[in-house]
């Protein structure tokens, strides 16, 4: 009996799952847990940095593959018998498939202990050099290898301290190959003005959490599927003159496009926005 009360609830749990369709349209990106030449036990430390920055960034969902077994254990656990009247179940839904995974791999990762006069230890450096990629989970394609060096870390407490001081310092660079290589992509939403059935302008699903700004410029497309794959018809380029709330862009059309985005828009296809990268 209670097999059967197990199984209606697991059927449950897959209904919702298509009664709930996820509304977050963000890009999924996986981040394994780096690999290392050395046997260091900071290794760990620098996966961590590479998942917050991502996370920080506000412009994917991330997915830490690098806990991924203890979830599977935990989801799995959790369809046993002893815990079918609680109210603490995760949703055996809620794995999220990676469109995009980073890989990693740690060239160096020294960590130096200073010490006073008279030998004992009165605080730790760090620099850390590792190499980062980005592949394709559909094709398995994946980008050149990327190589990133830390400066030396200043003096801290403690050698965990001292090895996130030096991921700290690649932020800013490990900020521009996420915009390089995760170029964003909007959503055309509304043409907020038109004028004698040309758009001239209109407002797309990309703002200031994705680091847009006035002046930025919009490859935009109609994409239809041609014998299995996608095959995009460039429409124009577009400029953003405005940002509305966190999430929202007005962006202003040329004369001579306008007419080719506001029949595609009218006419229902799927039209893509991609960010220039200058």
């Amino acid at each position: 009996m209670r097999f059967a009360i197990i199984a209606i609830l697991m059927a449950a749990c897959i209904l919702k799952g298509y009664a709930q369709p996820d509304e977050d349209d963000r890009q999924v990106v996986g981040v394994a847990e780096f690999s290392c030449k050395e046997n260091s036990p900071y290794t760990r430390l620098v996966t961590e940095k590479v998942v917050e920055m991502l996370t920080n960034s506000k412009r994917f969902r991330v997915v830490d593959r690098t806990s991924r077994d203890k979830i599977t254990q935990e989801l799995e656990l959790q369809k046993s018998e002893a815990f079918i009247d609680s109210e603490n179940l995760v949703e055996q839904d809620i794995a999220v498939a990676a469109e995009k995974m980073i890989t990693g791999e740690i060239v160096k990762i020294p960590v130096y202990r200073m010490k006073n006069g008279d030998g004992t230890v009165r605080g730790y450096k760090a620099s850390v050099a590792f190499q980062m990629k980005i592949v394709d989970v559909a094709t398995g394609l994946s980008t050149e290898a990327t190589s990133f060096e830390g400066k030396a870390s200043d003096e801290c407490l403690s050698p965990e301290s001292a090895v996130t001081m030096a991921m700290m310092s690649l932020q800013d660079e490990i900020a521009e190959y996420f915009r390089v290589n995760f170029p964003v992509t909007a959503k055309l939403l509304k043409i907020l003005e038109e004028k004698n059935g040309a758009a001239e302008t209109i407002l797309i699903k990309a703002g200031k959490k994705q680091g847009i700004k006035a002046g930025d410029k919009f490859h935009v497309e109609s994409l239809e599927m041609l014998d299995g794959e996608v095959f995009p018809t460039a429409l124009g380029i577009v400029t953003v003159t405005a940002l509305k709330g966190e999430a929202f862009a007005e962006c202003k059309v040329s004369k001579k496009e306008g007419k080719g985005i506001c029949e595609n828009f009218k006419a229902g296809k799927d039209i893509r926005c991609s960010l220039i990268i200058k």
